[in-house]
C-alpha cells in the first residue's frame, strides 16, 4: 500500500476544500453575518493547515506508483475526510451545534443525498445555505475527478488516474471519453459547468432571486436536493418547477451522451438502450402517478406538473419536492420507492442502482432462463450491440448482492430507534441511494433529526457507501486491502 501517496491525495483534497470554503466566507461577509464568516474562515484555516501538513510533511517523497486497491482506498478515505472537515464550520457558526448532526449534514451534501436534520433551513445563515448547496455541486461530479481535471498531469500518473475515476464515477463500468485521462475529466467538468450556468439563467429569467437560483442550480446539477426554503419548490412558480424538472432529468443522463451530441453523432444517442430505458421509465411513471393522483388536484396541468416533477426528482435522486408525496395513494408511493432504487443513468450525477445495471440484471436473468432451456447454446449479453464482458456482469451481480445486504442490515439497525418499518426502510433506501426524503417520519415535510446519534452515523456511512457505489468503502474494511503484496 502506497501510504504516502494516500496522505498526499487526502492533503490535496483538503487544500481544495480550503479554497472552496473561501466562497461561503465571502458570502457571509457580504450579508453582514460576522459569526458565520468567522466560522467558515476558521474552517478554511483548519483545512489549509492540515492539507499543507499532509502534502509537504507526511507525504514528502511519495512515489507515484498507484494500483486499483489504492484507487479504492483513497477514494473512500477522501470522502470520509472531506465530510469530517467540511462539517466543522457548521458547528463553529452555531447553525448545527452537534458535530454528529453536522457530519450527517455534510456527508449528505457531498454525497448529493439531500437528507437533512435541519427543521427550518430559512433561519440558517447565507454562508451555511450556500455551503450546503455548493457541497452538492462539488460532490455531483466528484472531487477527485475535479482534482484530475485541474492538477497538471504527467506520464508518471498513468498508473492511478483511471483507478481513481473508476472508483469515484458511478456505473457498472467506467472508461475514458478521450484517450488522455486529464482531458476526460476536463470535458466532464466543462459540460457540468455549462449545464449549471444554463440552469441559473433559466431560473433567474423566471423571477427566482439570484442567490436562490445559484443554490438551487447547484443542488440540481449535483442531484443533491438541498434548498433554501422549508417547502423546497412548492412556493415557486409553475415555470420554475418545469425548468427544474427538465434540468433534473438532464443531469440524470450519462455525460458522455452530451459529448456525443457535441460531436453530432445523434444516431448513437437514440440507439442508446440505457437512455431509452431512462426516458420510457420517466414517461410511464409520470403518466401512471399523474392518473393515480388526479383527484388531489384541480387541473390536469397541475396534476402532471406535480407528477413529473416528483418522478424526475426521485429517479435522478435529487430529492426536491413540490408536494407531500407521503400523502399520495399507496400505488404512487410504491412507484416512488421503485424509482428511488432504479436511479438515473450511469455516468450521471444521479444515484441509485443506475439504469445500466438494471439492464444488465434483467438481460442476465433472461440469458440464464435461455441457458436452462438450451444448455448447449452459447449466449452472450449485449447492450448497444456491444458484448458485455463476464467481469462486468459478475461485478454487477456482486454489487446487487451487497446492495441488498446493506439495505437489510441498515434497516435492522435503524429499527432500534423504534420508528415504523415504513420510516426505517425508506430512510435506508433514500440515504443509500442518495435521494433525501423518504416516507412517513422522514417524508418530504419531515427530517432525520429524531434518529439517534448512532443511527445518524450509520446513515452517514450509507450515504458515502451509496455515492461511491459500495466497493471503495467496503475495501477499507477488507484485510486483503492492507496486506503487503
Amino acid at each position: 500500500m502506497n501510504y504516502r501517496m494516500l496522505f498526499r491525495l487526502n492533503g490535496q483534497v483538503l487544500l481544495f476544500e480550503a479554497a472552496f470554503l473561501l466562497l461561503p466566507t465571502l458570502i457571509s461577509l457580504s450579508y453582514g453575518e460576522r459569526t458565520a464568516a468567522l466560522a467558515y474562515g476558521e474552517g478554511l484555516l483548519i483545512c489549509l493547515a492540515t492539507g499543507l501538513f499532509l502534502v509537504f510533511v507526511i507525504s514528502k517523497g511519495a512515489k507515484r506508483g498507484f494500483h486499483a486497491r489504492e484507487g479504492l482506498v483513497v477514494t473512500g478515505l477522501c470522502w470520509v475526510v472531506m465530510s469530517a472537515f467540511g462539517a466543522i464550520p457548521f458547528v463553529l457558526s452555531g447553525d448545527i451545534p452537534s458535530y454528529i448532526d453536522a457530519y450527517f449534514e455534510m456527508a449528505s451534501g457531498f454525497t448529493t443525498t439531500g437528507a437533512s436534520i435541519i427543521p427550518n433551513v430559512e433561519v440558517m445563515s447565507h454562508g451555511t445555505l450556500f455551503w450546503r448547496n455548493f457541497s452538492n455541486w462539488i460532490g455531483g461530479m466528484g472531487v477527485l475527478v475535479f482534482l484530475l481535471a485541474v492538477l497538471p498531469g504527467s506520464g508518471k500518473e498513468k498508473g492511478f488516474t483511471l483507478h481513481i475515476l473508476r472508483a469515484e464515477s458511478p456505473g457498472p463500468s467506467v472508461g475514458k471519453i478521450v484517450p488522455k485521462m486529464r482531458e476526460t475529466a476536463l470535458i466532464l467538468y466543462f459540460l457540468y459547468i455549462v449545464l449549471t450556468f444554463l440552469n441559473i439563467i433559466f431560473l433567474v429569467v423566471g423571477g427566482m432571486p439570484v442567490f436562490d437560483s445559484v443554490c438551487h442550480a447547484m443542488g440540481t446539477a449535483g442531484t443533491g436536493g438541498f434548498g433554501v426554503k422549508a417547502d423546497s419548490f412548492t412556493s415557486y412558480s409553475p415555470y420554475i418547477q418545469n425548468v427544474t424538472t427538465v434540468f433534473m432529468l438532464l443531469f440524470g443522463v450519462n455525460f458522455s451522451i452530451y459529448y456525443i451530441i457535441v460531436l453530432r453523432k445523434l444516431g448513437q444517442v437514440f440507439r442508446d438502450e440505457e437512455v431509452r430505458l431512462y426516458v420510457l421509465t420517466v414517461l410511464a411513471a409520470g403518466i401512471l402517478i399523474g392518473t393515480n393522483i388526479r383527484f388531489l388536484y384541480s387541473t390536469w396541468e397541475e396534476t402532471f406538473r406535480t407528477s413529473f416533477f416528483q418522478v424526475a426528482s426521485m429517479i435522478t435522486t435529487t430529492g426536491f419536492a413540490t408536494a407531500d408525496f407521503d400523502s399520495w395513494p399507496v400505488f404512487s408511493k410504491t412507484l416512488i420507492l421503485m424509482l428511488m432504487m432504479i436511479g438515473a443513468c450511469a455516468g450521471s450525477t444521479g444515484g441509485g442502482m443506475k439504469c445500466a445495471r438494471v439492464l444488465i440484471l434483467v438481460k442476465s436473468l433472461l440469458r440464464n432462463i435461455r441457458k436452462n432451456i438450451h444448455p448447449r447454446t452459447v449466449h452472450v449479453l449485449k447492450i448497444n450491440d456491444r458484448v458485455i464482458s463476464e467481469d462486468v456482469i459478475a461485478n454487477t451481480h456482486a454489487y446487487f448482492s451487497a446492495y441488498v445486504i446493506i439495505l437489510v442490515v441498515l434497516t435492522i439497525v435503524l429499527s432500534l430507534d423504534g420508528f415504523s418499518i415504513e420510516t426505517n426502510l425508506s430512510a435506508a433506501i433514500c440515504t443509500f441511494n442518495n435521494i433525501g426524503p423518504g416516507l412517513d417520519q422522514v417524508g418530504p415535510t419531515c427530517n432525520f433529526a429524531a434518529y439517534s446519534d448512532i443511527s445518524k452515523l450509520f446513515l452517514s456511512f450509507a450515504m458515502i457507501t451509496g455515492r461511491l457505489e459500495i466497493f471503495p468503502i467496503l475495501s477499507l474494511f477488507s484485510r486483503s486491502t492492507w496486506k503487503k503484496i
